[in-house]
């Protein structure tokens, strides 16, 4: 059971890859890495569960992931505003440089 869930996990992983990599729109890079960092939080709780038995002292390590995710998104996008309201800027193309 561990060994599918996991499967499942390494494909949300390269989904988020792929999109990170291979698109220019901010929002769409960010969904990747958002992709990338559930596809860790469903490793982590798989191992989780299939180490310990369910024992609830592992969850704590999920609800950390989950806030530094929280925290990456917001930032991630009040970046993303603030350099459109600049630079009128929203895909990677259209930044030749970050500074002036």
């Amino acid at each position: 059971m561990i060994e599918v869930i996991l499967l499942i996990s390494a494909a949300i992983f390269g989904v988020g890859v792929y999109g990170a990599l291979s698109q220019q729109s901010f929002v769409m890079i960010m969904m990747g890495l958002e992709l990338m960092i559930n596809a860790t939080v469903l490793a982590i709780v798989a191992f989780w569960w299939g180490t310990t038995g369910g024992d609830p002292r592992g969850q704590l390590l999920v609800v950390v992931v989950l806030a530094v995710m929280a925290i990456e998104a917001a930032m991630g996008f009040a970046l993303v505003t603030a350099v459109y309201r600049v630079r009128k800027a929203d895909i990677t193309e259209k930044l030749k440089r970050l500074r002036n």
